[in-house]
C-alpha cells in the first residue's frame, strides 16, 4: 500500500464521521500518529501497512485500511444482504464499518439457513478473483440430510451431466464424501442459486442442515465462533488459491 491522502478524507471514508466531524476530532487532539496529535485535518497521511498500529483515533487503534479482507463464521438465521429484513451479516461488524467507502461486500453469499465460512472484502479485484468461474475456486459444504444416502450420489455428482430443474446447462463435476448415512461433504466449483440443496433434491433427498467449512484451501478456523470474524493475512489469502 502506498500513496498519501488527507486525514479527513481517510477517516471519513473509513466511517469515522463526516469531514466536518473529523476536523473537530483533529482540533481536539483526538487523532495521533506515532504519539503526536494531528491537529490539521488537511494533513496528508502516507498510507502504509503499519498505519493502524501507529495511528490512534479517540485512543483506539485505527481500523484496517482499505483493501481489507475478513473471514467470518456466519451463523444460521443471518442474511448476506445490505437491505433485507432481519439480522444481516453486516450487523455483526462494528457499526462504522458499514459506512466505509469503498464498501465491504460479501464474496458470494450463503443463504439464511446456511452457516459457515464467509469472506468479506472492499477489494473488488480480490472479490472477482475468488468468484470468477475461470478460477474454479472450490467450496466445501457439510450437508445433513433428511434421508439416508442411496449410494449412487457420488457417481451422479461426479459425472458432470447433472441438470438442475429449470436450467439448461449441466453442473460441473462435484465431489461427494459420505461421512455417515445422512451426513456428507460436497465440494463444488460453481455457485449457482441454492446449488447444494438443489443437487440433493435432484437425487431425491432434502438438506436439513448446511455448513460451509472451506473455500479453496482456506478452512474455517476451529476457534472462530459463530458470529465472529477476523482480518485475513497474506497466508489466508494465499490459501484460497492454493
Amino acid at each position: 500500500m502506498s500513496g498519501a491522502v488527507r486525514l479527513d478524507k481517510l477517516l471519513a471514508n473509513m466511517g469515522y464521521g463526516s469531514r466536518r466531524e473529523i476536523q473537530a476530532l483533529a482540533r481536539l487532539g483526538a487523532v495521533t500518529l506515532d504519539g503526536k496529535p494531528l491537529s490539521k485535518a488537511d494533513e496528508r497521511i502516507k498510507l502504509s501497512p503499519d498505519l493502524p498500529e501507529r495511528m490512534l483515533v479517540d485512543g483506539r487503534p485505527l481500523d484496517p485500511l482499505p483493501g481489507v479482507a475478513l473471514m467470518m463464521h456466519k451463523p444460521v438465521g443471518v442474511t448476506c444482504s445490505h437491505k433485507e429484513a432481519g439480522e444481516l451479516v453486516y450487523g455483526l461488524l462494528p457499526s462504522r464499518w458499514r459506512m466505509r467507502d469503498p464498501a465491504l461486500s460479501t464474496v458470494g453469499r450463503l443463504d439464511k439457513e446456511t452457516s459457515g465460512l464467509l469472506l468479506l472484502t472492499d477489494d473488488g479485484d480480490l472479490l472477482h478473483r475468488i468468484i470468477s468461474p475461470k478460477r474454479h475456486v472450490a467450496k466445501r459444504y457439510v450437508a445433513t440430510l433428511a434421508r439416508p444416502l442411496r449410494g449412487d450420489e457420488r457417481a451422479i455428482f461426479a459425472a458432470g451431466d447433472l441438470m438442475l430443474e429449470g436450467e439448461e446447462k449441466p453442473l460441473a463435476p462435484a465431489a461427494l464424501e459420505p461421512l455417515s448415512d445422512t451426513v456428507a461433504r460436497l465440494t463444488i466449483t460453481e455457485g449457482r442459486y441454492h446449488q447444494v440443496r438443489r443437487m440433493f433434491a435432484a437425487v431425491g433427498n432434502h438438506v436439513e442442515g448446511l455448513h460451509r467449512d472451506r473455500i479453496g484451501g482456506l478452512d474455517l478456523p476451529a476457534d472462530l465462533e459463530p458470529g465472529r470474524y477476523r482480518i485475513m493475512g497474506e497466508a489466508d489469502l494465499a490459501a484460497i488459491f492454493a
